[in-house]
């Protein structure tokens, strides 16, 4: 047996509040919808991982999600001229990302990151 996808569930009242953070800013793909749920990913790359952490890392609050990004430049600029919270960074980590945290339309935490 072998895990092949781990998907993170995010409790929403309005599901359609997704598209424009997921699906407009970042780019990603709507996999799935049956109204009650939507899944948005990329068909051409899909990683299993899953992470457990005690801190977020340089003294910042644990995020709820992590997104690496090929840009994180283009990810910052689009982010913050769609008007979303960006509450850290971006800035380098000593242990090799680059990185800002911003909140989704639920107020989810997340990540963004390259690796350096």
């Amino acid at each position: 047996m072998r895990v092949k996808r781990i998907v993170a569930n995010i409790s929403a009242g309005q599901i359609g509040a997704a598209k424009r953070f997921y699906g407009d800013v970042l780019g990603l793909e709507i996999l799935m919808d049956h109204g009650w749920i939507t899944t948005y990913g990329n068909e051409s790359s899909a990683h299993v991982q899953i992470s457990f952490a005690t801190a977020g890392g340089s003294g910042t609050p644990m995020p709820d999600l992590s997104i690496e990004v090929d840009d994180i430049e283009a990810a910052y600029a689009k982010m913050s001229a769609s008007e979303f919270a960006i509450e850290y960074g971006p800035v380098d980590e000593p242990w090799g990302v680059r990185r800002f945290f911003v909140r989704d339309p639920f107020g989810k935490l997340v990540n963004i990151l390259a690796h350096l």
